[in-house]
């Protein structure tokens, strides 16, 4: 990993250490962040001659050897300090990140989810999630509707919250690009899609837009979710975070396997924020907040849970999982809570 002394290398630069890691069968990618720009060398960078050339180079502070899975997930790469942003909140600064909203927006009835978003946002959420296009394992059930992207930017402009919703192909992603949205989730059937992970950096790169992977529901282990989440940073957006949503096989009681205490594990090893999902983790409506301060207290930096206003009238998963904007309001408290103590008990 290079790390420049300015901000960003020049073309010429930039040109100089393309032809030293040419000379050993590396090649450079240039990763921009917020603020700055690092490079990775993809190849063998163990290559002593390669390295101390570049090394060398005036315009250079360093060169990091990591010598890992995921070169720039790692906790110990040039972007260890990079942190990510969705609209003006730094994700896991100062209190716990929320996103919240409907499983599926019903574009028949835009108006309950539109009442939905005001009362998250009079909550205390940081940011609206919502189901325009729905990966279903029956093939007949509901599949969303590009309707539902103008009711959730709607919802978004009245409400002034961060946005996230989910993409499954390229068409879905260039409209959600194209309509601004802040968070672009990839569900957990895509989880190890890398082509689309691929796809999704690429598109996105320079772009605001964050990503939220979902782990694999099928029991992806840490370093299989991490290396996930890198083939988005690798192709040029560094803003992802990891979301446990719970595995199978699923605990007797629950919809899946909950594992919220993962958390810690993937913080060791990796810069990136963790941003819990309880809904899908229990898939039920009265686990909700135990799994929710359960994950805060793990050292999760956030959540991301189902609500609705009122879940009887909602489609997809809401009538089961979803909670009320009145819960997650307490949601937001108790955990806010519960975080400063982490951070009492940490210092």
């Amino acid at each position: 990993m290079i790390i420049p002394k300015k901000d960003k290398l020049s073309k010429t630069e930039l040109k100089q250490v393309e032809d030293i890691a040419s000379a050993s069968a590396c090649s450079i990618l240039e990763i921009q962040g917020r603020n700055r720009c690092v490079y990775a060398i993809l190849g063998d960078e163990t290559q002593e001659v390669m390295f101390k050339r570049i090394a060398g180079l005036s315009f250079i502070r360093k060169v990091d050897r990591i010598e890992s899975p995921y070169k720039l997930m790692d906790r110990r790469s040039a972007l260890s300090d990079h942190r990510v942003k969705v609209g003006k909140v730094e994700v896991g600064k100062d209190c716990p990140f929320i996103i919240a909203g409907p499983c599926t927006i019903d574009p028949a009835n835009q108006s309950l989810f539109l009442e939905t978003a005001h009362a998250l946002k009079e909550a205390g959420v940081n940011g609206l999630r919502g189901g325009v296009w729905k990966p279903r394992t029956n093939p007949y059930s509901y599949q969303g509707d590009n309707k539902s992207l103008e009711i959730i930017l709607k919802a978004r402009e009245e409400t002034g919250l961060p946005i996230d919703i989910e993409v499954m192909d390229s068409d879905q992603l260039k409209l959600a690009l194209e309509a601004k949205v802040d968070v672009l989730q990839v569900g957990t059937r895509n989880a190890l899609n890398y082509s689309l992970l691929k796809e999704i950096g690429k598109l996105s790169a320079g772009s605001n837009a964050s990503v939220l992977l979902k782990r694999g529901r099928h029991v992806a282990s840490p370093n299989e979710f991490i290396a996930a989440a890198e083939y988005i940073v690798a192709e040029g957006n560094p803003n992802v975070m990891l979301c446990p949503r719970g595995t199978t096989p699923t605990l007797d009681g629950y919809r899946n396997q909950p594992d919220e205490s993962i958390s810690p594990l993937l913080k060791s090893k990796t810069w990136a924020p963790v941003v819990v999902d309880p809904s899908h983790s229990v898939g039920h409506s009265e686990y909700v907040m135990a799994c929710s301060l359960s994950a805060i207290a793990y050292g999760a930096d956030g959540l991301c849970i189902e609500s609705h206003i009122d879940p009887a009238k909602g489609i997809g998963d809401d009538p089961k999982q979803a909670v009320k904007p009145g819960r997650i309001r307490e949601i937001v408290e108790t955990a806010g809570l519960l975080w400063s103590n982490r951070f009492q008990a940490a210092n």
